[in-house]
Parts: C-alpha cells; sequence; structure tokens
C-alpha cells in the first residue's frame, strides 16, 4: 500500500502523559472511505490515539508527542500547520451526546457561524443537509427551533454527528459513540456510519467487539499502548496473526 491509498498515516507514534508513556511506535495507515475500529481492553490506548489524530491531546498539560502523522501526506504536528484547520478536516464525536443548551438548529448552524456564514438561506441548506447526512432530519425537521436538549439519547448522539458533519470534515473521529445508548439507538448509528463512509472517513474506537465485527472494514488491536496487530476485519476476527489477538478475540482475557 502507498501513502496514496492513505487519509491518515502514523509513523512512529509515541506519547507521554509526563512520565507515563501511553502510546508506543504506532506505525499505521488509514485508508479513505472506509471504517477502522479500534479495539481494546481499557487503557490500552485506543482513545488516547484517536485524539492525535486531530490534536486533541494538545490541550492536555505535560503531554508529549513524538513521531508523525501524516493527514494527506501533510504532518499535522509540524510547526506550521493549524491546529484549528485539522479539526475542521478531522472532526469528533464522543462517548457521551454533548449537545449544547441551544435548539436543534442551533446546535448544527453553530461551525457555519462560528466560520463567518450569516447567510440564513445558506445556514438553512447547511443544517437540512446535515441532519439529513446524520439521519435525524425526517425526526427533527419540524422542531429544528425546539431545545436540543429534549431530544433522546440517540437522537443527541446523531445530532453531534450532523454537527460535527456540518463544517465539511473529511474524517470523523468517532470514540465509543453507542456506550451510552440502548441497542434500538445503537443499530441506528451503526447503520448511520455504513451511510458515512460513501462521503467521509471513519474512525471508530470501540469496546464492543461484535460492533467492530459489523462496521468496520479494518480493525486494529492494542494492548498497553502497542498496536499488536491491524488488518482487514475479517482476517483479525477469522485468523488472527499474534496470540495476543486471538486471546482477545476468544475472551481469554481483557
Amino acid at each position: 500500500m502507498t501513502y496514496k491509498d492513505e487519509i491518515i498515516r502514523t509513523e512512529q507514534l509515541n506519547l507521554w502523559y509526563g512520565e507515563k508513556q501511553a502510546l508506543h511506535d504506532i506505525t499505521m495507515g488509514i485508508r479513505p472511505n472506509k471504517i477502522t475500529a479500534l479495539i481494546g481492553p481499557s487503557g490500552c490506548g485506543k482513545s488516547t490515539l484517536i485524539r492525535c489524530f486531530n490534536r486533541m491531546n494538545d490541550v492536555i498539560d505535560k503531554c508529549k508527542i513524538t513521531g508523525k502523522i501524516f493527514f494527506h501526506a501533510n504532518d499535522i504536528y509540524a510547526p506550521e500547520t493549524d491546529a484549528v484547520e485539522v479539526r475542521k478536516k478531522i472532526g469528533m464525536v464522543f462517548q457521551k451526546p454533548n449537545p449544547f443548551p441551544k435548539s436543534i438548529y442551533e446546535n448544527v448552524a453553530y461551525g457555519s457561524k462560528v466560520a463567518g456564514i450569516t447567510n440564513k438561506n445558506e445556514l438553512d441548506k447547511i443544517v437540512e443537509n446535515s441532519l439529513k447526512n446524520a439521519a435525524l432530519w425526517e425526526e427533527v425537521k419540524d422542531r429544528l427551533h425546539e431545545s436540543a436538549m429534549g431530544l433522546s439519547g440517540g437522537q443527541q448522539q446523531r445530532l453531534c454527528i450532523a454537527r460535527s458533519l456540518s463544517i465539511e470534515p473529511e474524517v470523523i473521529l468517532m470514540d465509543e459513540p453507542c456506550s451510552a445508548l440502548d441497542p434500538i439507538a445503537t443499530a441506528k448509528i451503526e447503520d448511520l456510519m455504513t451511510g458515512l463512509k460513501k462521503k467521509y472517513t471513519v474512525i471508530i474506537v470501540t469496546h464492543n467487539m461484535q460492533q467492530a465485527a459489523r462496521v468496520s472494514d479494518s480493525t486494529a488491536y492494542m494492548y498497553l499502548g502497542k498496536l499488536i496487530e491491524f488488518g482487514e476485519t475479517k482476517q483479525i476476527f477469522e485468523n488472527p496473526k499474534q496470540e495476543l489477538t486471538e486471546n482477545y478475540i476468544t475472551g481469554r482475557f481483557g
């Protein structure tokens, strides 16, 4: 595989929180318009790794990173790279839905307004398209000016996805987006992820191995801050090459 086939690539990525090393020599490539799942036991570095992809770890004191992360072959940690521009292209959806205490409309329009868009027709179109892309439009189109806090948990999570889509990212990072949701809401988010990869690259952290097996194209297994194995999801689950991976997949530990 060449760099041209990858939208994000890490090379010998290491990360420390103070004295504690959380990531060790991570080298991997993420393909565009695919869903990549990161699995592994709690504390293995999954969330730390995806937070490197959009420089969310920048805001943490005593966080030190070595190695490289390329987005379209550009080093996102190079001194001349603007972290805000990186985050526009690489959006994030968190474990717990975190809508703003504003209307549904204002939640989705927020990023565009910050970017200086003031034309109401343009904002209306962005809000509608984003909600449609997040499979939420039909459920909320008649209540756009009601508080987002009145939505169910699953709807709030799809609203947060719509909010991240509104600024037209290329990559969407999802940090356990279904862990706070019931099975029906989870199924809707999984269906949504499958649809999103037509336009976007999706990277998901999940504790749910069945979810990784259902939705992802590639799976990375992490353990103690190290990337143990990375490959096609079918191969990882059916024919893992590493004993550590097999032990985790078969439930012997983790």
